[in-house]
């Protein structure tokens, strides 16, 4: 899954740096508004129809970009100012929204203000999330559904030295999916069925700030609330996705209610004199949690008997965090500034809490009780810049962590808790930083950085353990041409007694934007990411009866490339031309095809270890000005994914002809 979301990730990039071929960017009527009565008031709005026609994999096209047809709301923008600034009810309102109506991302951000009495900022967002689900679950998972969040602050008293603070903020998820049990033991089949997914969360908050001769207290109290409903459910026969697997699933029940709530508190502290700066940041969250889980069984397994099990887990969990991070700033010279940071994290769960296996056929179960995990963190370090000169400055600093991880899986003997301590493990990190930055003349800036890093006892295989971080960047910016380029490096080196783990990653990117006429500009980008991942696995594998497998390596690599490339034109005084293009290209590590080489075994990691691929992204936009009010749009845009070859022969290409027209008027 990582694969795919690293490769997903990019194309999101890559159309972030590329305008979209909607909503439209240029500007109608008065710049600076038109007055209203006691307003100034600046609005657009754009109403326009899209169009979609997809060839290929069209559930691959649907979890990358997903538009459709139909009309929307395409944009709009809405602001709102009192001339005098002493209006009765608000002095600023602002509205903007994006794709309300019919597309999968839409958006509407709000801000009402009036001066000295109140301060109103709303967010709204809407997902349509769609996942086809990996190529390696065969089909078993999938996921249809939509993500709403909501956000209200509000500030009493906002210019004042006390300021009173409340919100609200709510996030849900909801709508079908399609997900998979392995059953009747880690070696049998996988069982598709569908659910109904029900999540959601709330947040109350309420607080205040003080500010006192150069002094800011922040004080907020918190609840959260979150529960998730989601049923499980199959009652008609089922065989697994293995053909040579035997397993049958008659019905399949799961009900696993998880409702909890998180109430906390936030402090802060900043004070600031000549000669130094404090900062102080402390968090509590006490959270509760009770949950249980009542799972039904009934089938054949591998072997062809009869099972029929039933898996109950409860507890009433406590989740208490606590944080506390403390910074000194040290102005020493005009030229010499030191930071130190201290930072403690707590983190415990704690709790009666049990799995239960029992099985209706043989009168045979087993219990494990869990009863407590804590991790303790504290980290240090300290940061010495100097500026030697008005053009040359350069810092160094030393970084510590201290990390204790403890566990209990049975139950406590008296009177000693510890007695029941089944896991303990310390490690400890130690980096150094250092890094400069130079302006050699005046259009041109340059930072480099570095980081080097030791743990003796990493807590995972993927830690970091041995590795070190270089980091550059370079900006060259003369009236209406900027350029800049950046490189990144991150390796790391990690062996331990079970297995090893080794990563390395190179990033180089580079961007210019030139406006070369008043009438013409350009903007281009690049970006180029290699990976490579190495780590020892343990699976098991083999027909009829699956052994383990133990001496085989994961490894993985990647070479991304990815360009974006934007110009804009004035045609005939009344026209704006925009054009764009947008390519991704994955080259993987240069093979051409998915080549047949050993065992079953070896053919199958072979065939993950990269995932060669294209993707472009075309686009042009005309505007035409009918009026300072009014303006006429038309665009396009094509979507084309190509996979070099496939996991199990199965290509997730697609290709889609996208448009809109639309109006864009304000009134």
């Amino acid at each position: 899954m990582t694969v795919r979301l690293l490769i997903g990730a990019f194309i999101v990039l890559a159309l972030q740096a590329q305008q979209p071929v909607a909503p439209t960017r240029e500007a109608v009527g008065a710049a600076d508004g038109d007055a209203r009565g006691l307003y100034n008031v600046v609005q657009s709005f754009e109403l326009g129809y899209r169009f979609s026609e997809i060839g290929g994999n069209r559930d691959e096209y649907r979890s990358n970009a997903n538009y459709g047809n139909g009309i929307r709301l395409l944009g709009s923008n809405l602001i709102v100012h009192s001339k005098n600034g002493r209006a009765r009810y608000f002095d600023e309102l602002v509205l903007t929204t994006q794709g309300l109506g019919n597309d999968p991302y839409e958006s509407a951000l709000l801000r009402v203000r009036k001066n000295r009495l109140y301060e109103y900022d709303m967010t709204w967002r809407q997902n349509a999330y769609y996942n086809p689900g990996l190529v390696v679950a065969n089909g078993t998972h999938f996921r249809d559904t939509t993500y709403r969040w909501q956000d209200h602050d509000l500030t009493l008293f906002p210019t004042r030295q006390y300021r009173v603070l409340l919100g609200y903020g709510r996030n849900t998820e909801a709508g079908p999916g399609l997900s998979s049990q392995q059953l009747f033991d880690g070696r049998g089949g996988v069982v598709p069925f569908f659910t109904n997914i029900k999540r959601e969360f709330n947040t109350y908050r309420l607080g205040g700030e003080f500010e006192f001769h150069k002094v800011r207290l922040h004080v907020m109290r918190r609840w959260e609330f979150f529960k998730e409903d989601t049923p499980y459910f199959l009652n008609t026969p089922t065989r697994s996705d293995n053909p040579l697997d035997p397993t049958t699933i008659t019905l399949f029940s799961k009900s696993e209610p998880y409702h909890g709530q998180t109430p906390g508190w936030l402090v802060s502290l900043f004070a600031e004199r000549r000669r130094f700066a404090v900062n102080g940041r402390f968090t509590y969250a006490g959270g509760e949690r009770n949950f249980i889980l009542n799972e039904t069984a009934l089938g054949t397994d591998r072997f062809g008997g009869n099972q029929n099990r039933q898996i109950i887990v409860s507890g009433t969990a406590r989740r208490p965090v606590t944080t506390g991070d403390a910074s000194l700033s040290l102005f020493a010279t005009a030229k010499l500034t030191v930071v130190n940071n201290s930072s403690f994290a707590n983190t415990r769960i704690d709790g009666n809490n049990f799995f239960q296996q029992f099985d209706n056929a043989t009168q045979s179960g087993s219990v494990v009780n869990f009863q407590f995990l804590g991790i303790r963190l504290f980290t240090n370090s300290t940061d010495a810049r100097y500026q030697f000169s008005r053009r040359f400055s350069a810092y160094a600093g030393y970084h510590y962590s201290d990390r204790l991880i403890r566990s209990i899986e049975d139950s406590a003997a008296p009177p000693d808790p510890l007695d029941g301590v089944s896991a303990r493990q310390a490690n400890h990190l130690h980096a150094g930083v250092a890094g400069f930055n130079w302006n050699p003349w005046q259009p041109l800036r340059l930072h480099v950085e570095a980081e080097v890093g030791r743990n003796d006892n990493p807590f995972t295989i993927v830690s970091e353990r041995n590795y070190h971080a270089i980091s550059a960047r370079a900006q060259y910016r003369r009236k209406n041409l900027q350029v800049s380029a950046q490189y990144r490096q991150n390796y790391n080196n990690n062996s331990i007694t079970l297995s090893s783990y080794s990563s390395r990653a190179r990033n180089y990117t580079g961007n210019i934007s030139w406006a070369a006429r008043s009438w013409l500009s350009f903007d281009a980008s690049y970006a180029r990411l290699h990976l490579d991942t190495l780590g020892g696995i343990a699976f098991f594998a083999g027909a009829p009866r699956p052994q383990l497998v133990s001496d085989r390596q994961s490894l993985y690599i990647s070479n991304i490339h990815s360009g974006t490339l934007g110009s804009r034109f004035q045609l005939a005084k009344k026209a704006d031309l925009f054009v764009g293009y947008n390519i991704t290209r994955d080259a993987g590590d240069g093979r051409a095809g998915a080549t047949t080489t050993g065992t079953a075994v070896d053919q199958l990691l072979y065939s993950v270890q990269t995932f060669p691929l294209n993707y472009q992204s075309p686009l042009a936009r005309v505007s035409y000005r009918y009026s300072e009010k009014l303006r006429f749009n038309v665009g396009y845009q094509y979507y084309g994914y190509k996979e070099d070859f496939g996991l199990f022969s199965i290509n997730n290409n697609y290709r889609a002809n996208t448009g809109f027209v639309s109006a864009l008027w304000s009134f």
